[in-house]
């Protein structure tokens, strides 16, 4: 019997050999297919690099060619006699008509009075060529606004006999330049694009892929230019693997295919199968081929479970969840009494139920280094995983670089669980949903979603995994930023989250670090980390002066704000320093907006318009200007608090340890000292943030008061412009002054500025006698 046995397997073997062969072979050829599609996704990869190599090459010689072609112009002996006599216009005919195809010239005294009397009219894009060619000393190339579209602009300082310094502009057709584009061509499934700061001016291929281009971008040497390049990433294939694993299995497959279906009419009539051993007459249950004809088991039915949604929680009263805690830009509150580990899970089924409603699965996780944050973070992720999320939990991380995972891990969606530059016993939560800040109503929206029940409950709940994203963070800003010479920095992270990082970030984009107080301790044993502050900063300065640094960074508790010291121990404030980006930002972006907060000098306007940008002053609080930065597509904005936003080369959101890369990459650019280049910028006389505490629940019905007061036929503000958009502030000729609400404590929040000490004093008058009969008996400050 086992013979016969025996000699039926084996036949039937023999019979199935042949369509074990044909699975074999489709197996091969999908495994082939997969090696073959990557071989070619590579091709084309590696086609596209070679065609913006060429490119970039042709490009270069372009530009370099019409500036050569400009300086030529200026040695004309027509030319420079028309300059020496002053005459403008005579000089700007005698270049138009000897370089044939300019579309315009012109030649304007050095102080532009007349692009400046109408800047949005002149164009700022222009304006910024110019004043970049009068600043360097030399010819420079930038595309403009002009014409009604997109130029080529070429300037150069000249004399203009009598009138002294003055500047030539010079308007081409941009064909000019990007001529050499036409003559490569770009694979269809890749992108290739010239693009100036954000701007694409000319582009090739697939533009879906626009947005990832910038990670094989190449800059044109000697412009402001650079090519981005982008191919679709290679997939890989089944089982991950790569192309040349993929073709071995297939020839593997296929090999043993062959055999099989070749060897089919060779097979023994009885395949010597191995004997069972021992006990043959144990019973080990069915065959497969038996079970497959047996009636499948029956399914055992749970009550409440199925397809069924299981219920929404019930609601939660309004008493047992501490209303106060859902502010204007995030949430916070005192750990133990208003938040819980089960507060905590209650916001996260919250937040995880809006994230779904707009399709939205996977959230990402992180904690600053607070004690509380351990437990908040676990009951966050319990309730997000409750109302079906997956959680992708990074640990222990600064703000920034939870936002960074959201774009990394392309979740678009994140939570971040911190206190900011609250006391330690505060913690609390920053939420992006689908790349949008949460703020104001949409806060308020999840307390009432929690009161009310209207959460998702997920019959299964959601993933959950851990992930560390530090090092691709340092790496991606290592890639793009690196400085042009070492600089002495001492970092000072209070003992916030932000010293695990800061150290690391600033070496590897090439400074020499000191590193003080960088080990992370939720209590905050040295100073309190909040940077705005000047005295959580004489630490920092005693400590730049001691190694003869160059600049002192500090860091607020979860690493999104930026403050600043230099090597002489003067305190650099935010408004002043997004001066220096803003001139930087708009060299790339001429015509930019740049966005401040109405705590920001009053300097600052001038400045923007002065480097070619458009200025907008705008409320204070974190992802209300990342809410206005969305909706006027701005290269950059800032805050009063040390808050930078980023658009350009990055992701748009507040980032003190990128803020910190961006301020050494300029300095290390300028063969200044940082001191002497910080020194430059326009100063005034000014007050830091003055906080005047007051009652829980007053601060916005108190500036409204003033408001009306403000906004009433005797305003006392006589000669002032009023702004209400966020409190009160009121500008004059020779300074301002600000009163607004804190959306995060019950204080007042005061600012004031002046030319001069007079008119500091002056001003600070004025509200003094508006605020004194409000407040009564509470110490100003001022």
């Amino acid at each position: 019997m086992s013979g016969i046995g025996e000699g039926q397997r084996g036949r039937s073997l023999g019979r199935s050999a042949p369509l074990l062969g044909v699975l074999l072979i489709l197996l091969a050829g999908w495994f082939g297919w997969s090696a073959v599609q990557q071989w070619r996704q590579e091709a084309n990869g590696q086609a596209l690099e070679e065609a913006r190599d060429q490119a970039v090459q042709g490009l270069q010689q372009a530009a370099a060619g019409q500036l050569q072609q400009l300086q030529q112009q200026l040695k004309n002996d027509r030319v420079q006699q028309a300059l020496q006599a002053g005459d403008a216009a005579a000089a700007a005919l005698t270049v138009r008509e000897s370089w044939t195809g300019v579309e315009q010239v012109e030649v304007l005294v050095a102080d532009l009075a007349s692009a400046y009397a109408d800047p949005a009219t002149f164009g700022y894009a222009r304006l910024a060529l110019l004043e970049a060619a009068l600043a360097e000393g030399k010819p420079s190339l930038r595309v403009v606004r002009d014409g009604g579209g997109n130029r080529l602009g070429l300037a150069a300082p000249v004399q203009l006999g009598s009138l002294g310094p003055a500047v030539l502009y010079v308007r081409q057709p941009l064909l000019r330049l990007t001529a050499p584009l036409d003559q490569v061509s770009a694979p269809t499934t890749g992108f290739l694009g010239l693009r100036q700061g954000m701007h694409d001016l000319v582009t090739q291929g697939d533009a879906s892929l626009a947005e990832s281009a910038e990670a094989l971008a190449r800059p044109i040497p000697g412009t402001t230019l650079r090519l981005v390049a982008a191919v679709p990433n290679v997939e890989a294939g089944p089982l991950g693997l790569g192309a040349l694993a993929s073709a071995i299995v297939a020839l593997l497959l296929a090999f043993i295919a062959v055999l099989l279906v070749v060897g089919r009419g060779r097979l023994p009539k009885t395949l010597p199968l191995p004997r069972r051993a021992a006990a043959v007459n144990a019973d080990h249950g069915p065959t497969l081929s038996e079970s497959l004809q047996q009636a499948p088991p029956p399914v055992a039915t749970v009550a409440g479970s199925g397809d069924a949604t299981p219920p929404p929680p019930p609601p939660v009263p309004a008493e047992e969840l501490a209303a106060g805690i859902f502010r204007a830009y995030d949430i916070r509150g005192v750990v133990g009494s208003e938040l819980t580990p089960k507060t905590a899970a209650l916001i996260g089924q919250a937040i995880g139920t809006v994230a779904l409603e707009q399709g939205l699965r996977e959230v990402v996780i992180g904690r600053d280094g607070r004690l509380s944050g351990p437990e908040l973070a676990a009951g966050l992720a319990e309730g997000l995983r409750r109302a079906g999320c997956a959680v992708i939990d990074i640990g222990l991380a600064p703000t920034p670089v939870v936002y960074y995972a959201a774009f990394h891990l392309r979740t678009g969606t994140c939570v971040a669980v911190t206190g900011s530059h609250n006391p330690p016993e505060y913690n609390g939560f920053k939420v992006v949903i689908g790349g949008e800040t949460l703020s104001g109503d949409a806060i308020t929206d999840l307390y009432h979603r929690i009161v009310e029940g209207r959460l998702v409950q997920a019959a299964e709940p959601g993933d959950y995994q851990q992930r560390d994203v530090a090092a691709d963070y340092i790496q991606r800003i290592a890639d793009d930023v690196q400085l042009d010479r070492p600089l002495k920095v001492v970092a000072d992270a209070g003992n916030g989250v932000a010293g695990a990082l800061a150290p690391q970030l600033l070496e590897a984009i090439g400074a020499e670090v000191i590193p003080l107080y960088c080990d992370v301790d939720g209590t905050f044993p040295n100073h309190h980390p909040d940077p705005s502050e000047p005295a959580n900063l004489e630490d920092l300065v005693a400590t730049v002066k001691r190694f003869g640094a160059d600049l002192g960074v500090a860091f607020d508790g979860d690493g999104d704000r930026l403050g600043v010291v230099t090597g002489e121990g003067r305190i650099i404030y935010a408004d002043r320093l997004l001066m220096l980006f803003a001139a930087d930002v708009l060299m790339r972006n001429p015509g930019a907006m740049v966005i401040y907060d109405v705590k920001c000098t009053g300097k600052l306007s001038d400045h923007v318009l002065r480097n070619g940008g458009s200025p907008l002053m705008w409320k204070t609080g974190h992802s209300l200007m990342k809410a206005k930065m969305r909706e006027t597509d701005a290269e950059l904005a800032g805050e009063m608090s040390g808050h930078f936003f980023f658009k350009e080369r990055w992701f748009g959101f507040d980032d003190g340890l990128y803020a910190a890369a961006r301020l050494l990459e300029i300095l290390a650019q300028r063969e200044e000292t940082p001191d002497e280049v910080l020194a430059e910028l326009p100063d005034m006389v000014a007050t830091p943030e003055l906080k005047v505490p007051v009652a829980e629940g007053t601060p916005h019905a108190l500036v409204a008061m003033l408001v009306a007061a403000a906004q009433s036929p005797d305003n006392p503000y006589v000669g002032g412009r009023l702004s209400t958009i966020d409190g009160l502030r009121v500008d004059f000729a020779d300074g301002w002054g600000l009163v607004r609400a804190s959306n995060t404590t019950p204080v007042l929040v005061l600012r004031f500025e002046g030319n001069d000490e007079a008119a500091l004093e002056r001003i600070q008058a004025l509200f003094r006698s508006q605020l004194q009969p409000v407040l009564g008996d509470t110490p100003l400050g001022f």
